[in-house]
């Protein structure tokens, strides 16, 4: 059996947008509707039933924003007060919790007011972060400021996939800068005010050359992990107390800039399935001497046909690379149930429980039970 270190964190995790549902305040809201979503606004304690029946003993989840800040500088106490009863819901249940403060979406006041790429953006989220540090002292265990803010970045302001849907490297930079800036402003705060420990969920990818023996593949290998993988976290390596790691992209280079992957083995939604990546990607990891969690490895698989497989495979290298000296302290699996997978909808399945969406009933998948003794033993046999 391989056996997993003593008091290794095993769970799943979600995020505000994607499972609540009734979130109308948000930008993502006024582009790509999630509607009811899961409804697990209202079916959380539901939905952690589930989590402990599964022997899961972590469990990542956003707080959003826009409820809690529906203006700006204005609170909303009923909200906040949710969010303390989620909390005190997971520790009754002896769960540890990772609470991300920004997992992709903002208020529609933040949005309006330029978003990230405003130079107020540090101090605006710093005030949201420093609230709900008040609030839930001690209730806590893992802080995450930022969810995968390369992707972010990216995405809405280079490629123009999601909102706000512009192709302008300049904008795209300095919302990369400007949440530099506030996730060491948050840490900062954070470490003068209480005990914490505060984090990043950085979305890394292993990329390799297309053909080894080019030195032009091998040269357009070396920028894109640079950049893609290092450029965030060199900035930042500083303020963290542990680094958190969603891996789901292998990426095969050729020159000048294109990828060239002979997907064998691919999910629902076209991307490859390869487990050994995660082994390169948290060996990559090693030079900043942090702790290290998985906070997302998932598959999008409606008939459950891979994800037993996906799971084992990566926890076999993620095992691997705890012994070539990676101190991995956790595994998260994306998701605890399906969700609304953003640009992509409802169709993608990503979860662990399976939710029919139009009468919201939650039926536990056969791989998750297969998940579930792998953390009741604390390891799996291979």
């Amino acid at each position: 059996m391989l056996k997993f270190p003593p008091g290794f964190l095993w769970g799943s995790a979600t995020s505000a947008y994607q499972v609540e549902g009734g979130i109308e305040n948000s930008d993502w809201s006024k582009g790509y509707r999630a509607g009811l979503a899961c409804d697990h606004y209202n079916r959380y304690e539901e939905d952690f039933d589930l989590l402990q029946k599964l022997n899961q003993n972590g469990y990542r989840f956003s707080i959003e924003w826009s409820r809690v800040e529906p203006e700006s500088g204005l609170f909303d106490e009923q909200e906040l007060e949710h969010y303390r009863r989620i909390l005190f819901s997971l520790r009754r249940r002896n769960i540890q919790t990772f609470v991300t403060l920004h997992h992709f979406t903002s208020p529609d006041w933040f949005a309006k007011a330029g978003g990230w790429t405003n130079a107020k953006a540090p101090y605006y989220f710093s005030r949201f972060a420093e609230r709900l540090l008040e609030e839930y002292k001690g209730l806590v265990d893992f802080w995450i400021t930022i969810n995968e803010p390369m992707i972010y970045a990216a995405k809405g302001y280079l490629d123009g996939t999601w909102l706000p849907r512009k192709k302008n490297p300049i904008l795209f930079l300095k919302v990369l800068h400007n949440q530099t800036l506030a996730h060491k402003k948050i840490y900062e705060l954070f470490h003068k005010k209480a005990e914490v420990r505060v984090g990043i969920a950085k979305n890394n990818q292993f990329f390799e050359s297309y053909n080894r023996k080019s030195f032009l593949d091998r040269a357009v290998v070396k920028l894109a992990d640079y950049f893609m993988n290092r450029w965030f976290l060199n900035r930042i390596a500083g303020h963290l107390d542990f680094i958190g790691l969603n891996y789901y992209f292998h990426q095969k280079i050729a020159f000048p800039w294109g990828t060239r992957n002979e997907n064998k083995k691919i999910s629902d939604i076209g991307w490859e399935v390869y487990p050994e990546g995660i082994y390169h990607v948290l060996s990559g990891l090693k030079k900043y001497q942090k702790t290290v969690y998985v906070t997302e490895n998932g598959v999008a698989d409606n008939r459950d046909l891979l994800r037993r497989d996906f799971i084992r495979g990566h926890l076999y290298w993620i095992h691997k690379a705890i012994q070539g000296g990676v101190d991995v302290r956790g595994y998260l699996h994306w998701s605890l149930i399906d969700n609304f997978e953003w640009e992509k909808g409802f169709e993608p399945r990503f979860g662990l429980v399976e939710v029919d969406y139009k009468t919201l009933e939650r039926k536990i998948r056969p791989s998750a039970y297969y998940y579930s003794e792998i953390c009741r033993n604390n390891g799996f046999e291979h």
